[in-house]
């Protein structure tokens, strides 16, 4: 196989905030996003091979994202540019305890541009795994190709991986929205899901219940349960593995925290066959993936952000110490 893991999805701008100007107006940092190339990424620094689908405007920051994704090593031959346009931006707002807001300028954005006629099928034909949210999926001609690229996958038998990233402000309708994720978790073999989005999609407000629900309504191999703060569970065939969250006093931003657990993950099931887990290895990669997760947050934006295996390692065994 060419490539361990081909995403598809959204390729963004996220605007920071960044302090204030000698006015006292606020700034913001232009960093570069998307979560599925915030889950390349994280792949990238585990020495995976990637490669991203997806489209930008042929503006200034649609030039930014591409050179970003080369300089981290994601192979951008799928990336196309829309000529009508503009890359979409996403303006992020960040309380005292580094939980965001989104306020995004997408109406339309050359994301949600992306058609069928402009996927490059041969990329997602050698992968090992192919990897989609949401957002590629809120409107319809994105939607399609979206589907059409589940498609060939399911066709050569690759391994879905599949994270809603629900964005409610992103969607005409919410009920659209619940269907959608409902696609996403009947197509997916590996769902990384937030507990919120699972008491949405399941309408339950319990979440044992609802993770009940998703185990028995879908035939997905491994679920990853995400719950920020409160820490990750992992469900497997008969297992329940939870992990505490590595919690750090910097902490600045969450954006990209999640991806890079998902991305955590993925690299560690690339290296060990999903139909044979075990309690230790369930323990030992969301623990992990945790530790990564935790780093990104002490830092702003997500794909240059990501970090390396001897940084995630080291905060390991800074922790166990404490244990």
């Amino acid at each position: 196989m060419k490539y361990d893991v081909v995403a598809l999805g959204e390729l963004l701008i996220d605007f920071t905030i960044d302090g204030k100007s000698n006015q006292g107006n606020n700034t913001y940092e232009a960093n570069p996003g998307g979560a599925p190339c915030n889950v390349l990424a994280m792949l990238n620094k585990m020495n995976k091979k990637t490669a991203f689908i997806g489209k930008v405007g042929n503006d200034a920051f649609g030039q930014i994202l591409k050179k970003t994704i080369d300089d981290v090593g994601i192979d951008s031959k799928g990336l196309m540019f829309d000529e009508h346009v503009n890359t979409t931006l996403a303006f992020v707002n960040i309380d005292e305890n580094g939980e965001r807001s989104f306020s995004f300028y997408r109406n339309p954005g050359a994301d949600m541009m992306l058609t069928e006629e402009e996927v490059d099928f041969e990329i997602i034909k050698n992968a090992k795994i192919f990897h989609f949210g949401t957002l590629s999926m809120t409107h319809e001609k994105v939607r399609m190709a979206t589907k059409r690229a589940i498609d060939e996958a399911k066709k050569r038998n690759i391994l879905i991986s599949f994270d809603p990233n629900l964005r409610p402000l992103l969607w005409e309708d919410l009920n659209l929205a619940r269907e959608q994720i409902d696609f996403g978790c009947s197509v997916c073999d590996i769902l990384k899901i937030e507990d919120e989005e699972a008491k949405f999609l399941t309408n339950c407000d319990n979440i044992e219940e609802a993770v009940e629900i998703l185990k028995n309504k879908y035939n997905i191999k491994i679920i990853l349960l995400t719950a920020g703060s409160k820490g990750s569970t992992a469900y497997y065939k008969d297992l329940v593995v939870k992990q505490e969250a590595y919690l750090q006093s910097n902490t600045i931003d969450t954006t990209g925290a999640g991806d890079t657990f998902c991305g955590s993950c993925l690299g560690y099931i690339i290296e060990n066959d999903i139909d044979n887990l075990n309690e230790e290895k369930i323990k030992d990669m969301i623990s992990f993936a945790s530790a990564a997760a935790s780093i990104v947050t002490t830092k702003k934006g997500a794909i240059c952000s990501m970090p390396e295996i001897e940084e995630v390692e080291n905060l390991r065994k800074k922790y166990e110490q404490f244990i």
